[in-house]
């Protein structure tokens, strides 16, 4: 769970520096992608505890920086000086150059959202113990979400290339809708994940 975490959010540090435009709705091209992290998110934090989504995130965080790093050595790396090599340069540099923006935007708000999350879905264990699961992964989502998508949208708009308050809300807004609506969707297979993996995990009690 936590190396697809991980996959997940460096692709998406990637594909959210790309602007997309569907229709009416202003988004980013990992919109179909991120909330799978927090879906592992609440498998993690509901059989394992808070402490393990705290490690997760924190080696999220490590995964991305480090992705970042190499991303800026693969840029400064000397390449060839004809055409097709400064093409190749160039195309480097828009592509991967704004990632350090996504990147920081996603570490804020993935932190942000992700802690509001496990905080959200570890008072509701507590409480509840094993029952009213859908309850604590609504609750949860609603307010992970929102805190994460307000964070994210602010940062990474100078990376998507929005310039106006209309943009950033219609790419935060829809953004939000988007994340929301497709845990809610996915909630009957993320109880379904979670009740497998607390039947075969030793460590669960």
């Amino acid at each position: 769970m936590l190396a697809i975490m991980m996959l997940v959010v460096v692709l998406s540090s990637i594909g959210a520096s790309k602007g997309v435009v569907i229709g009416p709705v202003i988004t980013d091209a990992a919109f179909f992608l991120f909330p799978l992290a927090y879906i592992l998110g609440d498998v993690i934090t509901e059989v394992y505890g808070p402490r393990a989504a705290k490690r997760a995130i924190a080696t999220g965080f490590l995964g991305n920086l480090s992705a970042v790093l190499v991303y800026s050595l693969i840029i400064w790396l000397p390449g060839f000086d004809d055409d097709f090599g400064l093409a190749k340069q160039a195309a480097l540099e828009v592509a991967l150059g704004p990632v350090w923006i996504v990147v920081l935007a996603s570490l804020l708000g993935y932190a942000g959202g992700q802690s509001t999350n496990s905080l959200i879905m570890w008072a509701g264990k507590r409480r509840h113990q094993e029952s009213k699961l859908y309850r604590r992964l609504i609750s949860s989502t609603g307010a992970g979400e929102a805190v994460d998508t307000i964070i994210f949208c602010t940062i990474a708009a100078r990376a998507i290339g929005i310039d106006n308050f209309a943009q950033w809300a219609n790419y935060a807004f829809f953004g939000y809708l988007w994340k929301v609506l497709v845990e809610l969707a996915l909630m009957p297979i993320t109880a379904r994940v979670i009740g497998w993996t607390k039947n075969r995990e030793p460590s669960y009690r």
